[in-house]
């Protein structure tokens, strides 16, 4: 009778992203590659790619397309520990 007032339990259930896939759509496609881990960082990354490779006719993207690697795998990294820890929704 009291089983009235009770709701029922809501297990939602998400995939964890992959390192590997991340740092290979990184690697292959800079801050584009970011959509898939991080789409705020990714479009942060383009503005900033697109500002220093105009400024220094492409040479400034060697200095920006590791960081774009880095800031997707240390994304991705970050969302699966908030995953597992139920952080994420």
């Amino acid at each position: 009778m009291g089983n009235e007032d009770q709701k029922p339990m809501v297990v939602v259930t998400t995939a964890t992203k992959s390192m590997g896939v991340s740092i290979i759509l990184t690697l292959l496609f800079g801050p584009l590659g970011m959509f898939y881990s991080t789409v705020l960082g990714a479009i942060i990354m383009s503005v900033i790619s697109l500002i220093v490779g105009l400024l220094t006719f492409g040479l400034g993207l060697l200095l920006t397309w590791p960081i774009c690697i880095v800031w997707g795998a240390l994304a991705t990294s970050t969302y699966n520990k908030n995953l597992v820890a139920g952080k994420v929704a």
